[in-house]
């Protein structure tokens, strides 16, 4: 098997992972808010984060994985960035209503974008984004109820926005530029991430719910779901920087509007949620979406590795040239180069050319 067939398997395997785990979650955490009567989100994802990081503890000490060294000040401001971010989305869907809050969700893809092209450079094709405005529309068709605005709901949004934008950027930046796969990445930052939710997550809470985390009852069901949460939330939190490292942050939230799209069928299917023809049109347009999009990914990929092949000359002349050349290097090869040159009375380049 070739090295591209194996990243291209590693890539549909970190999607499906993402996918499966994150519908699991949902499904589970929608059982303990709804059903249970927990609904202290913030202080969950605190518990997602400390069981993520034990875990890849663990795994490091088996020796699963090497761990890599990253830049403390690098680290710390990554994993506040990300534990900001997930507290801003629940305060953003506390204090909008849920319509607001899913066109929240949808504005990370366009801003996404415009950060990558003003601050990266990165260039999107007009095709592809027909085809993220096709998947947006579906997706605001299935999910958008209905658009209350208030003033602090938009600034809460504008910060859950921004800083989730900016911190899947440097996921994605930080594994390419640093050599650091998602695990090492994951394993380093998420004790920061959990570190800031858990300080702030039962305030968040109390300040959604007006009740306290620490006066709630729990009972042993409870408890069940709370574990199965973290333990499924564990593959979510992996997947979820594999698939951002792997492909890019445009990307993970095309797929993250997938699940949505299968949230809503699973619940119409085993929670018997309310389903409308509008939600099955909306899911239709924004599966159309997501297909225009991976189709334009893969032709633009193919064209890129067309172009990027050179002629097998040029290819001889690139292998010849040394990764790493010093200064010194280069002024021991010329001098030695015209020691050649006197002794036998031939360019170097006229002997190549003769062979």
């Amino acid at each position: 098997m070739s090295e591209r067939s194996g990243f291209q398997l590693g890539v549909i395997g970190s999607l499906a992972l993402s996918v499966a785990s994150s519908v699991a979650i949902v499904i589970c955490n929608k059982a303990l808010i709804s059903s249970l009567g927990f609904p202290f989100a913030t202080t969950l994802t605190s518990w997602h984060l400390m069981v993520t990081f034990c875990t890849l503890h663990v795994a490091q000490r088996l020796q699963f994985f090497e761990p890599k060294y990253i830049d403390g000040r690098t680290v710390v401001l990554f994993g506040l960035l990300n534990g900001t971010s997930i507290g801003f989305l629940n305060l953003s869907l506390g204090f909008n209503s849920i319509g607001f809050y899913q066109m929240t969700k949808l504005a990370i893809i366009p801003f996404t974008v415009l950060l990558e092209t003003i601050f990266l450079k990165k260039k999107f094709s007009q095709s592809i984004k027909l085809s993220l405005l096709v998947l947006l529309i579906g997706v605001a068709i299935a999910s958008i109820t209905d658009l209350k605005l208030n003033l602090l709901g938009s600034v809460l949004s504008l910060l859950a926005i921004a800083t989730t934008c900016v911190g899947q950027i440097m996921t994605n930046t930080i594994q390419k530029r640093l050599k650091v796969s998602s695990t090492q990445l994951l394993y380093q930052s998420s004790p920061y991430q959990a570190a800031i939710l858990f300080v702030t997550g039962p305030f968040v809470d109390r300040l959604l719910t007006e009740r306290s985390v620490f006066a709630f009852s729990y009972t042993p069901v409870v408890l069940g779901f709370i574990i199965l949460s973290c333990l499924i939330a564990v593959s979510v939190n992996f997947s979820t920087f594999l698939v951002i490292g792997t492909t890019s942050p445009v990307t993970y939230q095309v797929l993250g509007h997938l699940k949505t799209c299968l949230v809503l069928s699973f619940g119409y299917i085993l929670l018997h949620d309310p389903f409308t023809a509008r939600n099955i049109v909306g899911i239709l347009i924004a599966i159309f979406g997501m297909a225009l999009y991976s189709y334009f990914c893969v032709r633009e990929t193919k064209k890129k590795l067309a172009n990027d092949v050179l002629p097998i000359s040029q290819m001889a002349d690139k292998e010849s040239t040394p990764l790493l050349a010093t200064k010194s290097l280069g002024h021991h090869q010329d001098k030695a180069g015209n020691e050649t040159k006197k002794a036998d009375g031939i360019p170097a380049a006229a002997k190549n050319s003769l062979a």
